[in-house]
């Protein structure tokens, strides 16, 4: 077996699938956050400065979903295949939202009558909603092991997949990104609309911190095997730690109006987050309830040593690229946003 600084080729695949998806739950996490919170906003200029304020950003940001889903296709192809299958109808739903939440952001401004713009304001907001909520299904359902045969097969069905504990999942991410979105919103504007939005981005946080709190709860009774690496290895524990000790922080930073630091702490925490989920499941990526055995890891997932060595070099250069054209084009759009005759 291949190691590159004393690490096999299936785990580097499995940080850099990782680290892939959490670019990607941190720059799209905020702007579906704005749209979360999009109808709160009940003025016109409000809400034109909110889509302003992502609109630079907004499909950038979600490149990293397609890097992920081409990532985990490279790395895994065993693991993308029983995803997807599983979750064919979730995924089916979410590229239907997200090409909606697109198209509701272009075509938004286009007239000026105010029923349309009322119309794709509903649909931006519901369809950012949906996404989050989807994607934190996911998750849930990862946690807690999907029914998979030997063969790597899904034998469940859709229902098995709206089980509480995804459902409770999904709005604790929903609760997630809307903090994210309303930081990201209160950093991007001023006067009226940003004192609007620094209330709210505190109720916001008050709301994730309230089902965070439950979602640990319930995942600590519930579902022991997600604390199995804390008990093997106690200095683990020090993610779930830091992650309570960096949202606290970002409650504190919120109470003192620091909205960019506390930006960089919502981020953070999104990433601990995350971190806290694949330190508990590895090396298991797809978790099976029928036998421990028929369960996918990275190891019996993973693709040929030569495709992870060959992919590899691939996502040490193109990665990097994708980085550094993401911080360009948040450099080149920092600042306050201003409407003018080319804004949504």
């Amino acid at each position: 077996m291949q190691t590159f600084l004393g690490i096999d080729l299936a785990s580097w695949w499995f940080l850099i699938v990782g680290a892939v998806f959490t670019g990607y739950a941190i720059l799209d996490g905020f702007d579906l956050g704005a749209g979360a919170i999009h109808l709160l906003l009940k003025k016109e200029e409000s809400r034109r400065i909110a889509l302003n304020a992502i609109g630079p950003v907004w499909d950038g940001n979600e490149v990293w979903l397609v890097i992920g889903g081409g990532a985990l296709f490279a790395g895994f192809p065993e693991v993308y295949a029983t995803i997807f299958s599983a979750f064919y109808i979730p995924f089916m739903l979410f590229l239907t939202v997200l090409i909606l939440r697109a198209i509701s952001i272009e075509f938004r401004s286009k007239e000026t009558m105010i029923w349309w713009r009322k119309m794709w304001d509903i649909i931006y907001s519901f369809s950012s909603i949906l996404i989050g909520f989807l994607l934190g299904v996911v998750l849930g359902n990862l946690i807690i092991g999907l029914p998979i045969d030997k063969n790597f097969e899904y034998t469940g069905t859709f229902l098995q997949l709206l089980n509480p504990y995804a459902l409770l999942t999904g709005a604790t991410t929903i609760s997630l990104f809307a903090m994210h979105g309303s930081i990201y919103l209160a950093m991007k504007t001023e006067k009226r609309l940003h004192t609007k939005l620094s209330l709210l981005v505190r109720d916001t946080s008050r709301v994730f911190i309230i089902f965070y709190g439950l979602l640990t709860m319930v995942t600590l009774v519930y579902y022991p095997h997600m604390s199995a690496a804390f008990k093997k290895q106690p200095i683990w524990f020090a993610v779930p730690l830091l992650t309570v000790v960096n949202s606290i922080n970002t409650r504190r930073l919120l109470e003192k109006s620091r909205f960019l630091v506390a930006f960089a702490s919502s981020s953070l925490t999104v990433a601990l987050l995350l971190m806290t989920f694949a330190v508990n499941l590895y090396p298991v990526i797809v978790r099976s309830t029928i036998n421990p055995l028929y369960s996918i890891t990275v190891q019996n997932g993973a693709s040929s040593q030569k495709s992870l060595t060959i992919m590899l070099i691939i996502a040490a250069i193109g990665v990097p690229i994708v980085a550094t054209y993401t911080a360009f084009v948040f450099w080149t759009f920092n600042g306050k946003v201003k409407l003018d005759e080319t804004s949504y």
